[in-house]
């Protein structure tokens, strides 16, 4: 599958690594580091580099217990950046947000995709993607980001995790957003504990069976300290080993911090698949 983000293809028939740039002050692992556009501009340069497919840029910190902040500030802190990259570097770039008016000023400014965390539940956002005509990619979590890890509850987590995510696809068909513009996001993380994200990370398969690209975002999160003991700047193996379980499962986009790394881990990984079986 060839993803169309406005102009910029993104071949999704091998796995792809999305590189994060958090254009915020209070994301867990790289808040504040590139809040101005030079220092942006050079980090979205160095992952491309380093070979991310596409560049995520996020204007509002979506880990548990962040601050909601305003649509002004929010556009004030991407727009800049995207038109930064959109002028300097030949990559798609997906904006990290749940409001429509940010998607719509995002993808205005040279974004080709919109990466939701709250999978257009907010009121506009389904019409506002289906106007904009651009890939989207549809993230399950439970609770908000108050209450997001508080006591998450499931019958069975991958199903549940499916239906979720497969109500939001027939959704958007309604309003007549194509099939083939949408991604799965299990949502690692975002209302699940430690074993939640471990059944759903080894049942992944039953996402990707649904007929979709999974983006999955693993990358230095809190279930590799839980299980290792470690700091968030020493999860980076962690990161590597859920990334690679992942693509051996299908997961076509891995979203990281770490790029080189990433894209390293899952060659390999994709290299290994694609060898022919012998008698």
């Amino acid at each position: 599958m060839i993803l169309d983000c406005a102009g910029n293809m993104l071949d999704l028939r091998y796995p792809q690594v999305m590189g994060v740039l958090n254009i915020t002050p209070d994301s867990f692992f790289d808040g504040g580091q590139f809040l101005d556009i030079y220092a942006a501009l050079v980090q979205a340069k160095k992952m491309v580099e380093a070979g991310a497919a596409i560049i995520d840029v996020g204007g509002e910190s979506t880990r548990p217990g962040a601050s909601i902040i305003s649509v002004e500030e929010e556009i004030n802190r991407v727009v800049p950046i995207i038109e930064a990259i959109k002028s300097e570097i030949i990559v798609p770039i997906s904006i990290d947000t749940s409001k429509p008016k940010v998607m719509h000023a995002s993808v205005k400014a040279g974004a080709g995709m919109i990466n939701d965390v709250r999978a257009l539940c907010v009121p506009g956002a389904l019409r506002t993607v289906k106007d904009l005509d651009v890939p989207v990619c549809l993230m399950h979590t439970q609770g908000n980001y108050v209450n997001v890890q508080d006591n998450p509850q499931y019958e069975d987590v991958t199903k549940d995790v499916c239906k979720f995510l497969i109500g939001r696809v027939d959704t958007c068909a309604r309003v007549g957003i194509s099939y083939d513009k949408i991604i799965l996001d299990p949502g690692f993380g975002f209302g699940k504990q430690v074993n939640h994200n471990l059944q759903l990370m080894k049942c992944l398969h039953a996402i990707v069976n649904q007929g979709f690209p999974v983006l999955v975002g693993v990358s230095r999160k809190s279930i590799i300290g839980s299980l290792l003991d470690l700091t968030v700047d020493e999860r980076l193996s962690g990161s590597l080993s859920l990334a690679t379980i992942a693509v051996w499962q299908g997961a076509k986009i891995i979203r990281c911090h770490d790029v080189r790394e990433t894209v390293e881990a899952i060659s390999i990984c994709n290299h290994v698949m694609q060898v022919e079986d012998f008698d």
